[in-house]
């Protein structure tokens, strides 16, 4: 979800603005995907490089964390949507870290969307961190395998993305999801996150529906 400080500065408002146009955004996208029969949504909302960004811009995206969870999800709770964060979570504030938990708590019997919040997220640590746990478990090196190491990722129950999506122009993946995207398509567009919405979503799952998936094969 990228754009939203170049969508504020075209605008001349506080970057802080620009995010909470992006929450609005995050609504609006995942009401599309509920009504387009989306059945799991991931979204990068923070990564670990991301607390290398000014002192005062962490605290305020900090701040629309918790004013996001409290007051843009519970609707999307309503709808049936169950919420889940992936990444680390000690160094977030102690009441965000609190919000998050609840929010997994009460959501857990929904199944009508998954929504996979990336928070504190980075796809290499992801993967560091699955083979450390691996070591300490104490796994024998001919035991480990792709779904041993999947079974020690941060979300082992997240299926892997058929479709990434990256907005506002810039064309990589930033350190996302890197052993999930192995064989996923790849639509990059150029609008902004804080104008993203069902429309843009629906042309890149048209896209996506013309394309042939061989995962390797011919």
């Amino acid at each position: 979800m990228d754009g939203n400080g170049r969508w504020a500065e075209r605008r001349d408002l506080p970057v802080a603005e620009g995010h909470r146009e992006g929450t609005r955004a995050l609504r609006r996208t995942v009401e599309a995907c509920i009504d387009l029969g989306v059945e799991t949504l991931v979204v990068y909302a923070f990564s670990t490089e991301n607390w290398s960004r000014p002192e005062t811009e962490v605290e305020s995206l900090m701040e629309i964390f918790g004013e996001t969870i409290e007051r843009e999800l519970p609707d999307l709770a309503r709808r049936g949507v169950r919420t889940r964060f992936m990444g680390r979570r000690d160094r977030a504030p102690d009441e965000l870290r609190e919000q998050i938990e609840r929010l997994e708590r009460e959501t857990a019997g929904n199944d009508r969307l998954n929504l996979w919040v990336a928070f504190d997220y980075g796809g290499r640590a992801d993967i560091v961190e699955a083979m450390r746990r691996l070591v300490e478990e104490g796994v024998p090196l001919d035991a480990i395998d792709e779904e041993s190491l999947r079974a020690n990722l941060y979300a082992p129950e997240l299926p892997d993305p058929d479709l990434l999506i990256r907005t506002s122009g810039e064309l990589r993946i930033s350190n996302f999801l890197l052993w999930q995207l192995a064989y996923s398509e790849l639509i990059f567009v150029d609008t902004l996150w804080p104008d993203f919405g069902r429309d843009e979503l629906e042309h890149a799952l048209a896209a996506y529906a013309q394309r042939r998936r061989r995962f390797g094969g011919r």
